[in-house]
């Protein structure tokens, strides 16, 4: 299980990391948001795995 957490993860990492270059643009400011808050959840997760 612990395989399957750390995978998640580093999926919200790149998924947030992801969200926020890609979509930086004046329009996507809640998709910068939401970008941040996964990146920052992901790597909370990683540090508790």
């Amino acid at each position: 299980m612990g395989l399957f957490k750390k995978t998640l993860a580093v999926f919200m990492v790149g998924f947030g990391i992801g969200a926020i270059l890609v979509l930086l643009l004046p329009s996507a400011g809640w998709v910068f948001v939401i970008g941040a808050v996964l990146l920052i959840l992901g790597i909370v997760w990683l540090g508790k795995c």
